[in-house]
């Protein structure tokens, strides 16, 4: 008897020299079979489709100093990079808790470091918001931590997944949730319909200092964008003379103002910051990346307020930045803001 050998597939070719769409950057999105192409892309200052770079990284393992047989908790685990730095230095005996609230792109982490071999006493992994991190810890048994770390901002995959809608760079489903299956959120689209004009303009103004909320409100309510590109449009009509000034840094800014009430950023980050002392042990240390001045107010705020009270023994004067070797090899870390704080 004679057996026909099925025909490999052959992967998708995109037209032209270069992929425009997301899954068709299969070199970007498979990095184990392009290491030399993926380190092409880093060597430009990009971030390669579908990963995410971690930031501050050297400062932050001074700041925390995992020594091994310590815990640290890692509230937004998202694509392991800060994670995966630290476990190495906590082995062996010691133990890394992963949390994020993102249930797309978690199972894809939690397969990746899976496969490095971690045991399930050395990483834990919870599909939870960091504002949920105390009532985690406390279901796990784990009394307290060693260490906490929290970069609080969107991760590169989420941005470069057109299908978010975290970009207008395509257009997309107006969405910004980053749990879109959760039925706590409304999408960005919805939101926009349903708040009246002034409560918009008001939350473009605290959440991201926009001093044209007013007018840009107007004319989101007038045209109740659906989509990405809608969204951009309607901000770039509405204010063409600022634009022409400040190119899109006005779109971005409501696009974050967006995101922030869709996912109440801000509300999350306050329950957070309360909790970190009831979760660090003795001489605990905490360190939380920001990235836009609503939040670093916040961290900066808690951390005094707890030193005052003498919870903190010492926090950061003021918050560290990226050097500019990392600035210009990875220009999603330019505002970034590094915080710390020990008990």
């Amino acid at each position: 008897m004679t057996t026909t050998k099925s025909k490999p597939k052959r992967r998708l070719r995109y037209k032209g020299t270069h992929p425009r769409k997301f899954s068709e950057k299969y070199k970007e999105l498979n990095q184990e079979l392009y290491v030399d192409d993926v380190e092409k892309i880093k060597l430009r200052g990009a971030t390669p489709a579908g990963t995410h770079r971690p930031i501050c990284v050297e400062e932050i393992l001074e700041i925390l100093n995992p020594q091994p047989g310590e815990t640290v908790l890692d509230v937004t685990l998202g694509y392991g990079g800060h994670s995966t730095v630290l476990l190495k230095k906590l082995l062996p005996g010691g133990r890394l808790i992963g949390l994020d609230q993102d249930p797309i792109e978690l199972p894809k982490t939690e397969e990746r470091l899976r496969l490095k071999e971690y045991s399930e006493e050395s990483l834990v992994i919870g599909a939870v918001n960091f504002k949920e991190a105390q009532k985690f810890l406390v279901g796990q048994g784990i009394g307290s931590v060693d260490m906490i770390l929290a970069d609080l901002g969107v991760s590169s995959m989420q941005i470069d997944d057109p299908v978010r809608g975290f970009s207008f760079k395509t257009d997309a489903p107006l969405d910004l949730r980053m749990n879109p299956k959760s039925p706590k959120f409304q999408t960005a689209a919805n939101l926009i319909l349903k708040t009246a004009e002034d409560d918009l303009a008001e939350i473009l103004f605290q959440n991201s200092d926009e001093l044209n909320a007013k007018v840009i409100s107007h004319a989101l309510k007038k045209h109740l964008p659906q989509t990405t590109i809608q969204l951009a449009t309607a901000i770039r009509n509405a204010i063409p003379k600022v634009i022409k000034k400040e190119g899109d840094a006005p779109v971005r800014r409501v696009f974050q103002a967006l995101r922030i009430e869709v996912n109440d950023e801000f509300g999350a980050l306050e329950s957070f910051l309360a909790d970190i002392p009831k979760m660090l042990s003795k001489k605990g240390r905490v360190a939380i990346l920001s990235f836009h001045s609503g939040e670093d107010r916040r961290v900066k705020k808690s951390f005094q307020g707890f030193l005052r009270k003498g919870i903190y023994s010492s926090v950061a004067e003021n918050p560290i930045r990226p050097h500019f070797e990392e600035q210009r090899n990875n220009p999603r870390s330019k505002s970034a803001k590094l915080r710390w704080a020990k008990i």
